[in-house]
């Protein structure tokens, strides 16, 4: 039985399909090397104590068979609970140091990156010391992040920090996942400093387009957001308010889009210029379309243009916290830029999957 462990996971972007994953359309997402780490020691009794610097907080508490929540998305308590459910046993607590240096509720899935490395930690130092595949811990990630608190994200941001590298998700007619192995060089993320409320923007801009969807297909049974094409929506002209309609086309064309964009990444030599070309007309929907962009963001992504960046879009849900741009060349310049016009700038590249560094067996 292990006494000592330090497990890592890494952030992410989305690369293509923003806001796409929770409708059952496919994304394709980047593990970042920005990380979040566990270091923890096996105690003498049942106490669980979490210590997080990085926001100033402290966790304890006796593990039970069901822990009471006491805040509302109370994560490091839901993994427990559900690990629990699925037969995992504890019969020690454990004294644990949370640091990492993803941005905090910027659109990096520093939430989900943690519930990763608990998953994998809480597991493995488990009565049962189960070392479960990237797959499975970030199923244990989603429903405990997503399903335990009634959520309205998907399974992108577990997936990506579990697994690692450039995966392209695919949630119809069932969840599989494919990794993309394209040389892609390096990105400049930046952060814009604007906190944003993930939960809300994703209810929003998610209730809508799922009301679009079922009102057509009560109308139209065999209507399906996998399956419709810009070509086809006219039709529903009279079906739906103007505003409808934008939104419905801009989705679909945000599909048409990560489908194009996983087709130049599986091809060699990578076109990074196309690539580039794709983000910017991500962005432009999600801009325009969504809305879920800011001004301030809109500023760092024609800055981050102006420097050389081929291409930049808002990260995450939107509503503030961080842009990146793809940045083969020169991205110190890109970095000074975003740096100009208020935003923190951090290179980075294609992460590794949730991992761990294990001493000390008992």
């Amino acid at each position: 039985m292990l006494n000592k462990l330090k497990v890592s996971a890494p952030g992410r972007i989305c690369l293509f399909g923003e806001h796409q994953d929770y409708l059952n359309l496919p994304v394709i997402s980047c593990a970042i090397s920005l990380r979040i780490a566990i270091e923890g020691i096996r105690r003498d009794d049942l106490f669980i104590t979490l210590n997080l610097p990085d926001i100033r907080k402290q966790q304890s508490f006796l593990i039970e068979k069901k822990l009471p929540y006491v805040e509302e998305r109370d994560y490091l308590r839901g993994v427990v609970n559900v690990l629990q459910r699925k037969g995992f046993t504890f019969s020690s607590g454990f004294d644990c140091d949370v640091r990492g240096n993803i941005p905090i509720n910027a659109g990096t899935s520093s939430s989900s990156a943690l519930i990763v490395t608990w998953v994998k930690f809480l597991t493995q130092m488990s009565d049962q010391s189960s070392e479960l595949s990237p797959e499975q811990i970030a199923k244990f990630a989603y429903q405990s992040e997503v399903l335990e608190f009634s959520e309205p994200g998907g399974m992108m941001d577990h997936y990506s920090s579990a697994i690692g590298g450039i995966i392209f998700l695919d949630f119809f007619p069932r969840m599989n996942f494919e990794k993309l192995s394209a040389n892609l060089r390096s990105f400049v993320l930046g952060d814009s400093g604007e906190p944003k409320n993930t939960k809300y923007v994703l209810a929003q801009v998610k209730n809508q387009v799922i009301n679009i969807a079922n009102l057509l297909v009560d109308k139209y049974p065999g209507f399906s957001l996998q399956t419709a094409t810009v070509e086809k929506i006219k039709k529903y002209s009279s079906d739906l308010t103007d505003k409808q309609l934008e939104l419905l086309e801009g989705t679909i064309r945000n599909h048409q889009i990560t489908r194009k964009a996983k087709n130049i990444l599986k091809k060699e030599p990578l076109d990074h210029r196309k690539i580039g070309k794709l983000l910017n007309e991500h962005q432009r929907i999600l801009r325009d379309i969504l809305r879920i962009s800011t001004p301030k963001i809109d500023k760092m992504i024609d800055v981050a243009l102006e420097a050389g960046a081929y291409g930049a879009k808002i990260n995450g849900s939107g509503g503030g916290g961080c842009m990146f741009a793809y940045a083969p060349e020169n991205p110190e310049k890109v970095v000074e830029e975003i740096e100009a016009v208020g935003g923190k700038g951090y290179i980075v590249s294609v992460g590794k999957g949730v991992n761990s560094d294990s001493s000390e067996s008992l």
